[in-house]
Formats: C-alpha cells, structure tokens, sequence
C-alpha cells in the first residue's frame, strides 16, 4: 500500500480516532496522584524520591554505564551488517523529509532548551568543580570540555537511536503501533495488546510528561530571568506562569498544525538562530584560539571515549559528582528514550537503518561537538583571564548563566534577545512534539501512518503546561526531576529487551531475504515461453491511459485473483479477496489468513507517472500513463504487470506464493523457531 494514500486515508479518518482507554486513563491517573503528592507533600516527595535516586545510583550505576555503550555498540553494529540496508517502512517508501530538516527537527525533540542552558553551565561547573584534581588549568579546561562531550555526545544518541530504530522497523515495515509495547512482539507476540502492554506505555506516557513538564519548568525560570534582564519584566511566579501559557498555546497551534507545517518549520528557524548565535561567539570571541581548541576537543573525545565510557571512580569514588553529572545524563536519556525515540521513528519513514543510525548519531554528535566547544572554551576562556565571579555564578545560579556570558559580548542587548527568542521557540518544538507522541500513545490509530486528531494534541498540550504551573507553585520540580532520573532504571531494563526483539526480528528478515534468493525467482515475464515475442516489444513500449488500467484490472487481474482464491479456499485456507476503487485509493488486494504464522499478502496497485518524451505517437493520449505495480508486505517489487494474460497474473501470484511458503519452512527450521512474525491486532 502506498504511503500517500496511507496518510490520504489518515487525515480522511482523523475524527474517528479512538482513545485507548486503559493507558489514557492510566496516564492521566498517575500524573494526577504524583502532581497532587508533589504540590500537598513537597517535602515527604522529595525525601521519598531523594531516597530511591540514592539507592538507584549507588546499586545500579555500574549497569547504566555497561547498558549505555551496549546501547550503542548494538545500533552501530546493526548498521554496518548487511541489516542496515533494511528500509524503515516499505521497500519502496521513500523519506518524507529533507536531510536538513531531519536534523533539525532531531535537535528541536532531542536536544531543546538544553541546548542553551548546558552550554555555559556545564563546561565551567566542570571546569571549577572538577570530579578529580586535574592540576594545571589548562588541563582543567581541557578535561571540563571532555567530560561535557562525552555526556551530549554519542552515547546518549545512542538511546534515542535504539528506541527510534526498533519502532520505526516494528510500525512501518511490519504494521505494529507506533508505540513501545510494539518492540516486545518478536518474544510476547499479540499479548503487546494486554496488561504488559499498556504498563510498558504508560510508564512511556509518564516519563515523557514529566521529562516535558522539568524542561519546560526549569526553562521557564531561565527565560524569565532574561526577560527581566532585558526588558524589566519581573521575575517571579507570576510572570512564570503567563510564560507558561503562551508557550503551551503556542505548542498546541503548532502540534494541531502537524509534523509537516508547524513542527518542522519551527525547528527549521531555530538551527539556523542558533547557528548564527554560533557563529558570533566565535567571530566575535577569540576565533583562533576557539578554532585550536575545538580540533583539540575532537582529539581528547575520540581518544578517551572509550575510557570514559567505563569510567566509574571505583576506587576513589566523587560520589555526589557522578550522582549528578554522568549517571543523571544516562538516566535522563533512558528516560526520555520513549518521547524522543518515538518521534524520531515518527520522522524518519523511508530511511534505511543505515541512513537512521548515521543520522541520528554522526549529524547530532558534529552538531554538539562544535556547539559545546566553541561556547564552553569561551566560557572557560573568561573564567582563566579574571572572571571568577562570572564563573561562580554560572554554578550557583545556572539560568542566569547564558545571559551573563552574553553580557561579556559587544550588542549584548540584541544577542540576549536572540537566547530569548530561542528559548521560547525550543520550549514551543519540545511541547508540540511531545503531545504528538502522547496523542499517539494513548489512541487507537488506524494505521502506523496515521496521527491522532487535533483536539487531543490540544488536551496534551494543556495537561503539560497545567502540571508544570501546579509543580511550580508548589516549588514540586526538584521531586519531579528526580522522579525523571528514577524511571530511567526500568527503561534500561526495558531497552534492553528491545535490542532482544529487534535482534530476533532482525533474524526473520535475513532469512526471508534469503529464501527468496535460493527459491524460485519471480521474473517479471511470467511464462515468457507462451509470449510471442513481438508481443512482449509491444508491451515494452505501451504506455496505458487510464481507463486501460481499469480494464486490466477488471477484467484480468481480478478474475486471475478468484481463480486463485477458489483454489485456496478447497484447500482450507481463509482468503480475503478486496477490491477498492474510490476517492481514498484504488488496488486489488489478496490475503491468505496463515493462522500463527505470517500471512501471504499479493497487491496490485496503479500508479501514475509522466509520459516519456519517446512516446510513440499513437500512445500519447495525455500526459500521463499508468502501471500496475505488485507489492507485498515488503512493499514495492518495482515491476509493472499491465498487458499480462490472466494465466500470467495467476503464475505470477503461486511463484511469490511458493517462496513465501519456502520461506516459513525455512524460520520453521532454524534453531529458535519461536520468534513471532507480525500479525497487527487490526487485520
């Protein structure tokens, strides 16, 4: 089935969306009960979740930094195998969007107002509170640059890119929900749709209201300071809350506006806001001393990643700086997996694992590198020539800190107007794409190419911004940004048993691929013999109009079809036989229903395409021509079948309907034959 007409029939549908009761009211329930713990029972809240972050940390933080660099080693190793030219969706789907607003639609969901508030903050904390002595202050500089990388860069894409891949390969290529539960198919098969489930999806739906709703609080006191530094707008909860409203108003205009219009437009704007922001730090700012250091930072990344990455001060442990710097970032991106991981799917239909895998880590990780280096060394660079207050504010008062580097800038006025701007529409790209994951998870769409309907991104978007504004009455964001950091440990667990699944379906479709190499080939010329060769040059070079392409497929193909589908019913198979032709798609669909095992799926599909400017003159009858194209549950064969005899089309269907039986026998007999094949709920 073609994904235009997928999406034709989604926006068709849109109204008729369904709520999934048990997650939408079980999300709603949990953010209730927690908002009304943490806004009655501040201190009890805390202390509680204080404690379990504690414990967590100090039990489990040998098994995030081993489940973060599997994480990783399993995404690059699937992209370099033959698996990585595995299409994310159909194999003839194609991506939806440009390279360009594909990055920055990553940034806007991955990254956001983090962007900004981490870029100064982070590399001078590292650079004055060091988690172990460093001795000189070049090599504090160098070291504070490390560490800042080494937490933004590629081992936390690596999550983002694990969760995205699975679900991007579940929902499009095989018709699962574009939700969690679908990555656990290949070992619970059709008990994804019960309790497992929707346990699995909502402690997603929780995990990413409340990563959204701490971003979006801690952004808000970061945007108000700048705002009263600017403009006199006073700080307080007052102001606070009215930020809150425009931005969550802002958010639901652009979610109902969709992925294609509102989202990508705003993620454009800002990459290129905050690459000319950049850019000024670095032209304005000692340019070759930044330039020198940047190579230099690239260098003591890629040299002591690997270090890093097992680093765990075992024997002389920082213990309250790794709490809160390495296992908080590595929780935090667990955590935050399913929000971004399901949005990255969203966006990335068409795309080869490989060109998914590269993506998402080699443009964030370039992106990063130079955007932490240039503005961390600045920052570092005015803390080492005599300004250590700014330093110690930085540390103290972390969303002033931007601002007051910027102060340090000629036209710090229009710059600090730029970070404003910035912070705003990163807290508006966070917000609408969060509640179009959360819309998604908690409704029952009609198909993975679907969203759901506008009033719901609405509600999600209200039910953010009314949990950040109770959190920030009742000071709840410290509670909540542990609670965060929390359920990032059953994540990992979860993740793991993604790579699990994936790795099993993966199996599957390499033993597909090949039995259909060792089996009987379809050629495209079913029983050439029969063909008089003058009639297959005529079929070479005949472009049919329309109306012959109906002709075709009434009075051949189908009849080809309910031969073969009489055929198969004496034989105790349960067939559907579907002919659609109408203002939402037109194709002739055979199903044969395989019980436990995969079913066989045979489509034909017209297709238009522009006549060819050779065109004998007795074919051109306009400037259009069809093909009937046949697709199976891989997608497109690239083949046209216009001009087959009926006894073609059938042999055409029994040579693809034999390899795909050789293949079951082939999974049957491999050594783990349990692995499930997918059978969507709604078939």
């Amino acid at each position: 089935m073609s994904e235009n007409n997928d999406k034709t029939l989604a926006d068709s549908d849109e109204e008729k969306v369904l709520v999934n009761p048990i997650p939408f009211y079980g999300s709603v329930i949990g953010i209730t009960v927690f908002a009304l713990w943490a806004m009655f029972f501040t201190e009890s809240a805390s202390s509680v979740i204080g404690q379990a972050l504690g414990w967590i940390s100090s039990s489990f933080g040998w098994f995030y930094f081993i489940a973060v660099v599997a994480y990783l080693l399993f995404v690059i190793v699937v992209a370099l195998s033959p698996w990585g030219k595995i299409r994310l969706g159909q194999d003839h789907t194609r991506p939806e969007f440009h390279v360009l607003t594909w990055a920055a639609m990553l940034f806007a969901a991955g990254i956001g107002i983090d962007l900004l508030f981490f870029c100064v903050v982070e590399p001078v904390t590292q650079f004055l509170a060091p988690p172990v002595a460093m001795g000189t202050e070049a090599a504090a500089a160098r070291n504070a640059i490390e560490l800042t990388l080494f937490h933004w860069g590629l081992s936390g894409w690596g999550v983002y890119t694990l969760v995205g891949m699975t679900l991007a390969f579940f929902s499009y290529r095989h018709g699962l929900p574009l939700a969690i539960r679908s990555a656990l198919y290949p070992l619970i098969g059709k008990r994804i749709y019960g309790p497992i489930g929707h346990t699995v999806d909502i402690a997603a739906v929780l995990g990413t209201v409340f990563g959204l709703a701490t971003s979006l609080g801690i952004g808000l006191i970061q945007l108000n300071y700048g705002l009263n530094h600017v403009f006199g707008i006073p700080e307080g909860l007052t102001t606070q809350i009215a930020l809150a409203i425009v931005v969550i108003v802002f958010a639901a205009i652009s979610a109902v506006t969709g992925v294609e219009k509102g989202i990508r437009r705003l993620s454009e704007f800002n990459m290129v806001l905050a690459i000319l922001l950049m850019l000024f730090v670095l032209f304005v700012g000692e340019t070759r001393f930044l330039l020198n250091a940047l190579v230099t930072n690239i260098g003591d990344y890629f040299s002591g990643f690997i270090a890093l990455s097992f680093e765990t001060y075992a024997f002389d442990p920082p213990t309250d700086w790794l709490n809160g710097w390495t296992l908080f970032f590595w929780a935090w991106w667990i955590a935050w997996g399913p929000f971004v991981g399901l949005f990255l799917a969203r966006i990335s239909r068409g795309r080869t694992i490989a060109e998914f895998v590269a993506g998402t880590l080699i443009l964030p990780l370039t992106f990063m590198i130079v955007w932490m280096s240039i503005m961390g060394n600045s920052a570092i660079e005015m803390v080492m020539s005599g300004a250590q207050e700014f330093g110690e504010q930085a540390m103290n008062n972390p969303g002033s800190a931007i601002y007051m580097f910027l102060e340090r800038f000629p036209w710090a006025g229009l710059t600090t107007i730029v970070v404003s701007i910035l912070a705003f529409v990163f807290f508006v790209t966070s917000g609408d794409s969060g509640s179009l994951v959360l819309s998604n998870l908690t409704s029952i769409l009609k198909d993975p190419y679907s969203d759901a309907p506008s009033w719901m991104r609405i509600m999600w978007a209200s039910i953010i911004g009314l949990l950040t504004i109770a959190l920030l009455l009742a000071d709840g964001l410290t509670a909540l940004q542990s609670a965060v950091v929390v359920t990032g440990l059953p994540f990992a667990f979860v993740l793991c048993v993604m790579m699990v699944g994936l790795y099993k379906a993966l199996r599957v479709e390499s033993l597909k691929q090949q039995s259909i190499d060792t089996n009987l080939p379809v050629h495209p010329h079913a029983d050439e013999a029969a063909q008089n060769w003058t009639e297959r040059l005529q079929r070479a070079v005949s472009f049919p109009n329309e109306k012959q392409c109906h002709q075709f497929l009434d009075g051949v193909a189908k009849p080809a079809m309910e031969d073969v589908k009489q055929e198969l019913e004496a034989r105790d198979l349960t067939v559907a036989l579907v002919d659609r032709d109408d203002t939402t798609g037109d194709y002739l669909s055979l199903r044969v229903d395989l019980h436990s095992a995969q079913d066989f799926y045979y489509e034909l599909r017209p297709s238009r395409h522009l006549m060819p400017s050779f065109a004998t003159r007795s074919a051109k009858g306009g400037d259009r021509y069809y093909r009937v194209e046949v697709m199976l549950v891989e997608g497109g064969q690239g083949y046209d079948l216009m001009g087959y005899s009926k006894a073609q089309v059938i042999a055409d269907i029994l040579e693809h309907f034999e390899r795909h039986m050789h293949f079951l026998h082939a999974q049957r007999s491999q050594p783990g034959a349990d692995v499930a094949l997918f059978k969507p709920q709604n078939e």
